[in-house]
């Protein structure tokens, strides 16, 4: 798909992400010399078309006090695991929770559920929850906690000589 100019100057200004103002949108069309509405107007039509996946806040956990993440992996039941992920996904401590194949017979996890707390105990204790959700569905788990943080970057424009 061919992006207009409109387009371009619109991803270049959001690659950092949107402004932390209380009126993200009205920055963004001040900067651009559009209106706010048609900053959204734009953005939900490229949502649509497929130019764009998402709009979402991706918040640093670290600095809001919760130094214990962990990706927990679930052995579900297949016949189970989009009811049980899509119920997994609801819980409080889970920001993100998908679905994946098994990778036999080394990686038997087919849900991942990322948590957050303050400290492993409570990580551990909001593992427990799943588990109890789960139920008999569940063949085994792990937590794998994160050991650094990874820098997370938006949408990008390829520049000239760039690849």
């Amino acid at each position: 798909m061919a992006l207009s100019e409109f387009d371009r100057e619109l991803v270049t200004a959001l690659q950092s992400g949107l402004p932390l103002v209380p009126q993200p949108y009205e920055a963004v069309g001040a900067m651009l010399g559009v209106s706010a509405q048609a900053v959204r107007e734009r953005l939900t039509a490229m949502l649509a078309s497929g130019l764009i996946r998402r709009i979402g806040a991706v918040p640093n956990h670290y600095k809001l006090g919760f130094t214990a993440n962990g990706m927990s992996v679930w052995d579900v039941a297949d016949d189970a695991v989009d009811t049980l992920g899509a119920r997994v996904a609801e819980l409080p401590g889970v920001s993100h929770c998908y679905r994946r194949p098994r990778l036999l017979p080394r990686w038997p996890y087919n849900l991942y559920a990322m948590l957050h707390g303050r400290s492993r105990a409570e990580v551990a204790g909001q593992a427990a929850q799943i588990q109890a959700l789960l139920g008999a569905a569940c063949h085994g788990h792990d937590i794998l906690y994160s050991t650094a943080i990874l820098k997370k970057t938006g949408l990008r424009l390829r520049t000239e000589g760039s690849d």
